[in-house]
């Protein structure tokens, strides 16, 4: 079990929970992740560690309350405590210092980038990061980002803040005027980190991607995380969750992200019904 220490609302449905969890805040690095369950009827869920201290012995995690098992993660309270918790899991980011290191992440995946480019900008790395949402209100970590990077970027659907369009459109501006970077880091949505790796990599960027496959055990067992790289089965919570984005096989790990959507929509209904049903 590990209790809340702290719970902060970030935007709408995105939410931010410290947890006390001293071994993991011991050995976590950038890149790896936990995975929790926070009720007895609950899914395990893997949750990228976004921020931690050792010496005080808390990690902190970032989620959207989009489904049952974060909407019972976030209707959990201070000093209340999540069952089950397992990690550090997954490899670390390697970090080194590349030289002009950029890092893109769409929407919560501003979340696990962050830890990233705190690394590489520790390093000694020059950091350029975009980050992007749908508008200016679902835009997190904005101030934290940018005091670990040596510019930032900002891009909206709508306009709202930044430029208007996707972090995409951020890049291909960078390149046309005569941009380069050693080095590419892509974390959102598998639609967004499609898109964006398909221009990083086209611009000759050594990139990686941070998947977020469906996971169940976290130790390799299951064979649920599974996805192709290079011609290759891999799996992502024991082999990843990072992976040479020039390699992996986009449109299967999407269609496979999406083989439980009928499920995972019943069962947010029924908890939304009975959360309706007890005010």
């Amino acid at each position: 079990m590990a209790q809340i220490l702290k719970k902060e609302q970030l935007s709408g449905a995105a939410w931010r929970f410290r947890l006390n969890a001293p071994a993991i805040a011991k050995k976590r690095k950038a890149g790896q992740f936990i995975i929790l369950r926070p009720l007895a009827d609950s899914e395990r869920i893997p949750l990228t560690i976004a921020n931690a201290d050792a010496a005080a012995g808390w990690i902190e995690i970032i989620f959207q309350a989009v489904g049952k098992t974060t909407m019972q993660l976030r209707d959990l309270k201070v000093m209340d405590s999540v069952l089950d918790l397992a990690g550090p899991l997954g490899n670390p980011t390697h970090v080194e210092n590349f030289g002009k290191a950029l890092c893109i992440g769409g929407g919560v995946g501003a979340a696990p980038l962050y830890p990233i480019i705190s690394g590489l900008f520790k390093a000694g790395n020059d950091v350029t990061s975009i980050i992007g949402a749908r508008s200016s209100d679902l835009i997190i970590l904005k101030d934290d980002i940018a005091a670990s990077s040596s510019r930032l970027f900002i891009a909206t659907d709508d306009g709202s803040q930044g430029t208007k369009g996707f972090v995409s459109d951020v890049f291909k501006s960078l390149i046309q005027s005569g941009e380069h970077f050693d080095a590419a880091f892509v974390i959102g949505p598998p639609v967004m980190m499609k898109a964006a790796c398909s221009l990083t990599v086209a611009a000759g960027i050594k990139t990686y991607a941070s998947l977020n496959p469906i996971m169940i055990d976290g130790t390799g067992m299951c064979g649920c995380c599974r996805v192709t790289v290079g011609g290759q089965t891999r799996f992502a919570c024991v082999e990843g969750p990072e992976f040479d984005a020039s390699q992996i096989e986009w449109d299967e790990m999407i269609l496979r992200l999406g083989g439980y959507k009928e499920f995972e929509n019943k069962a947010r209904e029924e908890h939304a019904c009975r959360l309706e049903s007890v005010q």
